[in-house]
């Protein structure tokens, strides 16, 4: 997969969880207050990293000065340190074949910004292909990777999540519940006479208020 001018390997088509799209949104998205200023000193944790198409994105856009990839699965794990290492950031790459809550626990508030991509069904709700529910049983919950997210943050870091557009409330209802405010929102259209397909939301261990929301992103114009 070619992604920021990166090309990231990554599973074979069913045989695990394979990074799309989104992963592309949510580095720019996460990135865009940092854009022309970059921190020479801060680390990012990229949660539920698989193959690491989030957390070496935002190290293509000099977003951070390091990432640490927190990824449970073998495969994937693998895959993040032999991308990381061809394009020469080794260095400034950590992979944490962990838990995403045992790694926060380990690391709490050692972050300055904080990324996740997390299982867009909650377990036992709906259908999903089979490459999808292994990808939550490997993963967790939406409230796991909040509440890891929120021990990596500290009192001032970032967190930025891209989830889908239906699920919002449900998004900011667990962003609270753990002591984070959204404070930017951003909607991701597939055409621009279509609803929202994703949202991408940065939040912080803040008072309540103050959200933004951006001009929306559309993927493709429709023709009139």
């Amino acid at each position: 997969m070619k992604l920021e001018g990166l090309l990231v390997h990554q599973p074979a088509r069913g045989a695990g969880y394979r990074a799309n799209v989104d992963a592309f949104h949510l580095a720019r998205f996460a990135a865009a207050p940092t854009e022309g200023r970059t921190n020479t000193r801060a680390v990012a944790f990229d949660l539920g990293a698989g193959a690491g198409a989030v957390g070496l994105s935002l190290l293509a856009l000099h977003a951070v000065h390091r990432v640490v990839f927190v990824e449970i699965d073998p495969e994937a794990a693998a895959h993040a340190e032999r991308n990381a290492a061809e394009h020469g950031w080794s260095a400034r790459a950590q992979v944490l074949r962990a838990d995403v809550a045992d790694a926060a626990e380990e690391h709490a508030g050692s972050a300055h910004l904080v990324v996740a991509n997390p299982p867009y069904v909650e377990i036992g709700r709906g259908r999903a292909p089979a490459e999808a529910r292994r990808a939550r049983a490997r993963m967790g919950s939406l409230e796991a990777f909040v509440v890891a997210a929120r021990k990596l943050a500290g009192r001032r870091a970032r967190v930025c999540f891209v989830y889908p557009a239906r699920e919002l409330a449900s998004l900011f209802q667990t962003l609270r519940g753990a002591g984070l405010e959204p404070k930017r929102l951003r909607a991701v259209h597939a055409k621009n006479n279509a609803p929202a397909r994703i949202v991408l939301v940065e939040a912080q261990p803040a008072k309540a208020g103050g959200l933004v929301i951006e001009p929306p992103l559309v993927e493709l114009i429709a023709p009139r």
